[in-house]
């Protein structure tokens, strides 16, 4: 498992303890689920139990990961960022199009949610830059407009 420090903002951090506590919500019907299953009889044939057990070992191996992750926590506080960083929310403008995006660490990243990576490559590319100034990513030229 994980051994480093590893950095949260303070939603990230929130996020996970919901999940974990969601994760453990769901164990006393995955253990009803097992025990139904095992009523069918032979469990080499039996697709009910393999599901369940399945089930079982992914939710158990994200709860150990999750609980992990938490223990090596180090909570970002949040201050106003001259340069683009970790807990950081900057916007940029690459052509006419505005993007805004949340900096945060890997374990946090949700492209879709708009949370890149600190170590993306868009992430590493906007790194360290102060609001003016400039990065090129994929052939284009992103200018940070803000920084929060």
């Amino acid at each position: 498992m994980i051994n480093k420090s590893i950095n949260l903002t303070a939603a990230g951090k929130k996020e996970l303890e919901k999940e974990l506590e969601s994760l453990i919500a769901k164990r006393p019907a995955i253990a009803e689920r097992l025990a139904t299953a095992r009523a069918f009889g032979d469990l080499s044939e039996n697709q009910e139990y393999t599901d369940a057990r399945s089930e079982q070992k992914t939710i158990e191996n994200r709860i150990l990961e999750i609980e992990d992750i938490l223990k090596n926590a180090k909570t970002i506080k949040n201050v106003k960022h001259s340069k683009v960083a970790v807990g950081s929310t900057v916007t940029v403008k690459t052509g006419s199009k505005t993007f805004t995006y949340s900096i945060v660490s890997p374990v946090e990243a949700n492209p879709l949610e708009g949370k890149i990576s600190n170590e993306s490559p868009i992430g590493k590319a906007l790194f360290g830059l102060k609001q003016g100034e400039t990065a090129n990513f994929n052939s284009k030229k992103y200018e940070v407009i803000s920084i929060e």
